[in-house]
């Protein structure tokens, strides 16, 4: 694809996970799809009909088997938060129809114990977990996702 025909592309409108347990830290997970390391906290799609809260409590039960019970949301962003994709990736994910992703994110507390976090889901995401204080979380994070994290980590610094 030629740089023009991704810019032309819409962004897909997702939901991300900011997963702080009781210490203030934050829960990444390592892409097991990724050779190289990729850790994000937990994100994905709105299914059609679903409000943006609805879709982040389901992916976080999806991604890392936590249910809602466990869990208080505590904020989310104003606004819808955005990121490009590597042009090179573009063609490979979602079937090239997105430049990149349009994001809602959400504040969720964390009220159970790490071993009620199970990565080893129906459809698995991530091959490890950890929890992290907030400012080693971007050092953690790919590099085309890293501006969108800052500002995830700031509109939620307050709370954490």
């Amino acid at each position: 694809m030629t740089p023009e025909e991704i810019a032309a592309l819409p962004y897909r409108r997702n939901v991300g996970v900011m997963l702080v347990n009781a210490a203030g830290h934050v829960f990444v997970g390592q892409r097991l799809d990724s050779e190289v390391p990729a850790w994000q906290m937990p994100q994905g799609g709105i299914d059609k009909g679903e409000a943006p809260q609805e879709a982040a409590l389901r992916e976080l039960e999806e991604e890392i088997g936590v249910s809602p019970s466990l869990v208080t949301v505590e904020a989310e962003t104003e606004g819808w938060l955005s990121y490009d994709l590597p042009h090179d990736i573009v063609p490979r994910i979602w079937k090239g129809r997105y430049k990149g992703q349009e994001q809602k994110w959400f504040l969720l507390r964390f009220h159970g114990e790490d071993a009620q976090v199970n990565i080893q889901t129906e459809h698995p995401e991530f091959s490890e977990w950890c929890w992290l204080p907030a400012d080693e979380v971007l050092g953690q994070i790919v590099p085309f996702k890293r501006p969108v994290y800052e500002q995830v980590i700031a509109a939620f610094r307050d709370n954490l």
